[in-house]
């Protein structure tokens, strides 16, 4: 049972297809939701032999309260702004958020909702105060993961979201772009559970993740494989 944030939904889908092919007789279950709920889930004795959030706090917490044992980071993630595919509000750059009528965000105790927030108070410092307030005065609402604020993008419920560039697909919604200067990286961290109940098989799993067929599986899914950034920090 490998519990994942609603993020990894596509690129883990795919990767549980390849483990099974290649590993016949193993059912991987995946379980998506934001990744507050399954630390909150795990923590509480529920099921899971593994979980993989978009949150380092959510881990390292885990981690302290001896919940996971064996962890790493396998991928990051950046933040966008999604719109609609015909962008009604006509939002070309991010500076113009502010002036959108109808905004969503993560709520604060998702890792999307937080990353968000860090977003717009760095924007604070550098495009003013008038530019974060007007971004929260125009928040219709707030989801509790990923997948609902960029439901309520592509439902054309909203102008704009700030979502994962990884959510982001094109058809019913794109990109805008985040000011290098301005953007926030999203850290994501698998663990096995301490009370897994495969452990071998959690510990399989994790090791296909981090491998270089697992890591390439994750950048098809614009998703930021860890050993690509660790070997780009290393040159």
């Amino acid at each position: 049972m490998v519990l994942a944030a609603s993020s990894l939904t596509d690129a883990f889908q795919e990767l549980e297809r390849e483990h099974e092919r290649q590993n016949p007789g193993i059912d991987v279950q995946l379980s998506f939701a934001g990744s507050s709920v399954l630390a909150m889930q795990l923590e509480q004795g529920g099921a899971g032999d593994v979980l993989a959030t978009a949150s380092e706090e959510h881990m390292q917490k885990l981690v302290d309260a001896h919940a996971i044992g064996e962890h790493a980071v396998f991928a990051y993630n950046e933040l966008v702004v999604a719109v609609p595919a015909n962008n009604p509000a006509r939002l070309e750059r991010f500076e113009d958020l502010a002036r959108v009528p109808r905004v969503v965000l993560g709520t604060a105790d998702v890792p999307v909702g937080k990353y968000a927030d860090a977003l717009i108070e760095r924007a604070r410092s550098k495009l003013g105060s008038a530019f974060s307030d007007g971004v929260y005065a125009h928040v219709v609402s707030r989801e509790a993961n990923v997948r609902l604020v960029l439901a309520k993008v592509a439902l054309g419920e909203a102008d704009a979201a700030i979502v994962y560039r990884s959510d982001v697909k094109e058809g019913r919604t794109k990109a805008i772009e985040v000011p290098p200067d301005l953007r926030e990286r999203a850290t994501y961290p698998i663990g096995v559970a301490a009370r897994a109940k495969q452990p071998r098989l959690a510990r399989a799993f994790m090791a296909y993740v981090l491998s270089d067929e697992g890591q390439a599986v994750l950048g098809k899914h614009r998703l930021i494989p860890a050993r690509a950034s660790q070997t780009a920090a290393a040159k």
